[in-house]
Parts: C-alpha cells; sequence; structure tokens
C-alpha cells in the first residue's frame, strides 16, 4: 500500500515539473519574440507599440463607400451669409459691403466753398409746402419782429441785406469758445444772393429731379440764406463732414447743437420735422433770431415755424 502511494506522488511531482518546463518555455520563447520586435523598431517601446496596432488595423474590415456617406457633412467653412432684402438695394450675394442709397455731394469745381446738398432719392415728404402760382412779394414778410423766409414766406428776388453783421458776431463769439473745447468752427456757408440760389436749384433739380430737389433746397426767393442770417456751420480740416447729416454725429457737431442758442443760434431744420419746416434734416444748418428767442425754441424742442405759430 505504502508503495503505490509513493508511485502516484512521484507520478504527480513529474506531472507539475513538465507543465512548469513548457510554461517556462512559452514564456521564453514571446520574451525572445519581444525582444526581437524592440530591435527591429530601434529599441523603441512606442515605435513598437504603433507598428503592433498597425498589423492589428490592418486586418480590419474596409469601410464601404455607402457608409462613410452616412457620416455628418464637413461643417469647417461658415455658409455664406446672403444680403437681405433689408439692405439699401437687392442684390446677389457678395463680399463687399452695399453703399447706402444716400450720400453727400463734393462740392462743384466751380464753387468750392459752396458743397452741394445731399441726395436725397428717397424724401420722406413730398415736394409740397410751396404755394404753386405764388408770386415773389415786393416786401420781405416779417411775423413778430423776425424776418421770415420759407415755403409759404418767400422774399423779393430784390431782397439783398448781405450777411448780417450781428449775426456773424455772434458766431465768432461761439467759434471762439468752441475752441477751448478743442473745435475749430467755420461758416462754410452764410448769404446767397438770389442769383446765385437759382443757380444752386436749377443744378439740384437737373441732377435729383424737382421733387427730391424740394426736399433739401429752397427755390429762388424761398431761401432763408438770401435773409444773410442763416449759416452753414462745419470744422475746419474736415470738411467731409460739411453739407452732411454726419456733422451732427461729430463731437464738433454735437457741440454746436447743444451750444449754438446760448449765441442766438437754433437748427433750423431739426430731424422729426419735416413736415413742419418742409425741408429735410440739416444737422449743419443754423438761423440767428436772438439769445433770447433761440433758448426758447431750444429748451421747447420745437421750429421757428411752430413758435411764430405759422
Amino acid at each position: 500500500m505504502k508503495k503505490k502511494t509513493k508511485y502516484n506522488y512521484q507520478k504527480k511531482k513529474k506531472g507539475q515539473s513538465k507543465t512548469l518546463t513548457i510554461s517556462l518555455l512559452i514564456s521564453a520563447i514571446i520574451m525572445t519574440g519581444l525582444v526581437i520586435w524592440l530591435g527591429m523598431n530601434d529599441w523603441s517601446v512606442e515605435k513598437s507599440t504603433k507598428s503592433f496596432q498597425k498589423v492589428i488595423n490592418q486586418s480590419a474590415p474596409v469601410v464601404e463607400d455607402s457608409e462613410l456617406a452616412k457620416e455628418e457633412p464637413d461643417l469647417a467653412e461658415p455658409p455664406e451669409v446672403e444680403i437681405g432684402e433689408n439692405e439699401p438695394e437687392k442684390q446677389s450675394p457678395v463680399k463687399e459691403p452695399v453703399k447706402p442709397a444716400t450720400t453727400p455731394v463734393k462740392p462743384a469745381e466751380n464753387d468750392a466753398k459752396e458743397p452741394e446738398e445731399p441726395v436725397k432719392t428717397n424724401p420722406k415728404i413730398d415736394n409740397g409746402g410751396y404755394i404753386e402760382g405764388q408770386k415773389l412779394p415786393s416786401e420781405p414778410t416779417y411775423v413778430q419782429e423776425i424776418l421770415i423766409a420759407n415755403k409759404k414766406y418767400p422774399l423779393p428776388s430784390t431782397f439783398a441785406p448781405g450777411e448780417d453783421k450781428t449775426a456773424r458776431a455772434a458766431f465768432d463769439q461761439m467759434a471762439a469758445e468752441a475752441t477751448l473745447s478743442g473745435f475749430k468752427l467755420t461758416a462754410f456757408s452764410t448769404y446767397r444772393a438770389f442769383d446765385y440760389q437759382t443757380t444752386l436749384y436749377e443744378r439740384y433739380v437737373a441732377r435729383d429731379g424737382k421733387e427730391a430737389a424740394d426736399t433739401y433746397s429752397a427755390r429762388p426767393g424761398y431761401s432763408e440764406h438770401q435773409t444773410g442770417l442763416a449759416f452753414d456751420i462745419g470744422e475746419v480740416n474736415f470738411e467731409k463732414h460739411w453739407a452732411s447729416s454726419s456733422f451732427g454725429e461729430t463731437e464738433a457737431g454735437k457741440w454746436v447743437a447743444a451750444n449754438a442758442h446760448r449765441f442766438g443760434f437754433i437748427m433750423r431744420y431739426p430731424e422729426g420735422k419735416e413736415t413742419v419746416t418742409g425741408y429735410m434734416h440739416e444737422s449743419w444748418h443754423f438761423r440767428y433770431v436772438g439769445i433770447e428767442i433761440a433758448t426758447d425754441i431750444f429748451q421747447r424742442n420745437i421750429t421757428l415755424e411752430e413758435y411764430l405759430g405759422i
């Protein structure tokens, strides 16, 4: 009985030794393969790993084109934005910005001191305000001792007072104070004779048509410039803003709008009062009426027509 037990023990021990030998042999083969693989990849573990992954991927199944088509499109490039219908003009998509329909016009070469009025292609008011067939009077009209020149009250063609000296003195005083704030103001257009206004108005009619011209330029005999009390104001060295609505957006234009009444001037054609004055907004056109009246009109935010009730 003891011999049989001893035999079984030796047989079991021999089997374990054989298994251990095989395991060691397999481990040696694997280690030898790893060493050879490392040697083939310049002994770099990272390079050996990538090479192994590449071998594995080569055995992966090929993706068909029909499956690729199901993937989401490449959105690296944003789609082009088309110009909406609210732009000045309906056009095909373009890369350059669309210029606005209304742009200031440079002064005519033969009248360098007289910048042209801005083009008004879409007037907010009609060409009304004038009394069609009305003849020019023989005497100018005064209401509450204020000289009037508008679409209802014209001036005689012979009325030629020249630039008003009191208005000029008031402007010079305003310009002097403006320099303390860093603004150099100039009055680039003041008195205009009847004949000169005729030339300007006819030029604008030829360029833009009568209906449009009547919204920004007075007919001969109806211009405030003929009174000698109207001053078109701008800033020296900033001629691009002369006779342009952009003047009101400049710091100099804002200063004049806020301080002109202290020197007797009012903005004659304010924004939002087109149907009252008969003309489009002009941020550069100021009229001398005296400090007391100008201050009252400024504080009440009204026009000369509304102040006089005409």
